[in-house]
């Protein structure tokens, strides 16, 4: 049973960083795009940041400059590095598998707040 657990969140005050993992329990691991995303409360849920597995990436706007995504495909890892926390980052961010080739696969993890907070 694929499994995507995600560690590294917590509280943290404005302009603080915090760094994001998720180890994925998948077969071909490089084969996936990788994917945080987020959903503040009342909102919807948004992408924050992907990587292919050739190693492209897409950033939101929102945090481009401020987050970076990484992944080790050694070790079935993908990570987000945070900095320059704003208050408006807050929300529970959630990892994602996306393979779309000779088969199709979406796996999502159970996610980890973020709370940024003076």
């Amino acid at each position: 049973q694929v499994q995507l657990v995600e560690s590294g969140g917590g509280l943290v005050q404005p302009g603080g960083s915090l760094r994001l993992s998720c180890a994925a329990s998948v077969i071909s691991f490089s084969t996936y795009a990788m994917g945080w995303y987020r959903q503040a409360p009342g909102k919807q849920r948004e992408l924050v940041a992907t990587m292919a597995g050739s190693g492209s990436t897409n950033y939101a706007n929102s945090v481009k400059g401020r987050f970076t995504i990484s992944r080790d495909n050694a070790k079935n890892t993908v990570y987000l590095q945070m900095n320059s926390l704003k208050p408006e980052d807050t929300a529970v961010y959630y990892c994602n598998a996306l393979r779309r080739d000779i088969v199709y696969y979406d796996f999502w993890g159970q996610g980890t707040q973020v709370t940024v907070s003076s």
